[in-house]
């Protein structure tokens, strides 16, 4: 059996791979959660969030991470567990985990070739990549301690 995957021709708007009900949704909880973050922002930061997590998909084992904003978009798209388990069957062809990393983990080659490699595993899937929100890389070594998102805690990351 043979998956088709939603795949854009050319370069395209990541954002029009959510569903607009979803997107609205998550809009809501990036501009709730993170207050100094507009909500016209909170929808850029989905289209990338979507742009990851298919390339993530796409490239399955190799180590790219988001940016800290689209993290943002990660962790509200994996609270909304049915609409995130059928975005990642849809797009990447199957669940796309989030797995924070230890304390003291380096990404192979260093956080500038991994920005680097992410942006382009994102343009080689065909998506559009919005620099302004990938000005860094995200600390995903306390995910699950810290985060806003995480069983274990209240505050904010």
């Amino acid at each position: 059996m043979t998956i088709a995957l939603e795949r854009p021709v050319g370069s395209s708007d990541p954002a029009t791979l959510v569903d607009p009900e979803v997107t609205e949704r998550l809009v809501r909880r990036i501009a709730t959660d993170h207050v100094e973050i507009s909500e016209a922002t909170a929808r850029r930061i989905v289209g990338q969030a979507a742009a990851f997590i298919a390339a993530s998909g796409e490239l399955r084992g190799q180590p790219l991470a988001p940016s800290e904003l689209v993290d943002y978009g990660w962790h509200a798209f994996i609270l909304h567990t049915v609409d995130y388990a059928a975005f990642c069957e849809r797009v990447a062809g199957g669940f796309v985990h989030h797995v924070p990393t230890d304390e003291g983990y380096e990404m192979p080659g260093g956080a500038q070739a991994t920005r680097e490699r992410t942006l382009a595993a994102i343009a080689a899937a065909g998506y559009t990549v919005d620099e302004e929100l990938w000005p860094d890389l995200a600390d995903c070594t306390q995910c699950h301690a810290g985060c806003t998102d995480s069983p274990n805690s209240g505050k904010k990351k």
